[in-house]
């Protein structure tokens, strides 16, 4: 008697970030790619000044609960199997987490899994694994954040070697890039930064020219779209583009002679970007001369997928 195939589980992940809050709805079966049902992202910016003062300000607070808020109910009419909400940098590093854990909890419905960096790096990387041209097996991912960047070496079958460094786009612009544009000093400071950090975190991980350079999160798509200069963002092109280290530095020197308000409406930026992405190209520029690789491999898959495969793993577990 033929067993038929179990039904695909359908799924839904948040992922609230120190710059972004992402949703996403798919079904999930075993061994195929993630189908996506329902995509979303809004940049809160829950992170905003807790460098500086370690608490979550209740102003961010309230706009990502709002936006949790309107996101229960989409998943409530989804009908899902399960849901998942992690969060990241940000509300690790608040004084006052307890609080806001409990506020979502109270007012949007949902148990947020704060998970640490190590946990952040290894569900990213069964994102970005997901999603891979073939041929690609040794790796080393980068996932700039809003709060913290994470470097990631994975290779075919060892366990992932993870360093996180604290330094994001918010981190980077509420430290050391005050001015707007960003003076000369403030520019040598954060590559200064970023560089020293970048040394150290790979200081231990063993490099071969034949692992792929690979890149996700919204500061290398949005650099991906600005390369591409779409008009609207599409997934299609960003995913899997090569974008090379020489227009990164092109876009950063575009971006730094900027101010904020000539940034808007530059073609392939995301709405809300505009403060954070001159942060975002400085680090990406450093770190990618630091490594002294050419070319960066884009994922336009990342945590959020990876927080979908790995509650469906746990769910398969658990039948």
């Amino acid at each position: 008697m033929t067993v038929p195939p179990a039904r695909p589980r359908r799924l839904a992940g948040i992922d609230i970030g120190t710059l972004t809050c992402r949703l996403l709805i798919a079904e999930f079966s075993p061994g195929q790619p993630l189908k996506e049902l329902r995509s979303e992202r809004k940049i809160l910016r829950l992170g905003e000044g807790v460098d500086r003062t370690k608490r979550l300000n209740p102003a961010a607070m309230d706009r990502v609960i709002h936006c949790l808020k309107e996101w229960k109910a989409i998943i409530d009419g989804a009908q899902v199997d399960a849901c998942a909400a992690v969060a990241t940098s940000a509300v690790r590093d608040a004084g006052n987490r307890q609080e806001f854990l409990d506020c979502v909890a109270r007012e949007a419905g949902f148990a947020v899994d704060v998970i640490t960096g190590d946990e952040e790096a290894c569900r990213t990387m069964l994102g970005i694994r997901s999603g891979l041209p073939a041929g690609v097996t040794d790796m080393l991912a980068l996932d700039v954040g809003g709060g913290s960047t994470e470097f990631i070496l994975d290779r075919i079958g060892q366990a992932p070697v993870v360093w996180s460094i604290d330094i994001g786009v918010v981190r980077l612009c509420e430290r050391v890039l005050h001015h707007d544009p960003p003076t000369a000093a403030e520019i040598q400071q954060a590559r200064d930064w970023v560089r020293k950090e970048t040394e150290a975190a790979v200081a231990g991980m063993p490099r071969t020219a034949e692992q792929a350079f690979v890149g996700t999160a919204g500061t290398i798509t949005s650099l991906a779209a600005m390369a591409q200069k779409l008009p609207v963002y599409e997934p299609a092109r960003i995913h899997n583009y090569r974008l090379q280290l020489a227009t990164v530095q092109d876009l950063e020197q575009q971006l730094l002679s900027r101010t904020k308000a000539a940034r808007v409406g530059m073609p392939g930026l995301e709405q809300n970007r505009e403060e954070v992405i001159a942060a975002g190209a400085v680090i990406i520029r450093t770190v990618m001369e630091t490594l002294e690789v050419s070319s960066v491999l884009v994922s336009d898959l990342g945590l959020r997928e990876g927080v979908l495969i790995d509650l469906a793993q746990r769910c398969e577990y658990h039948r």
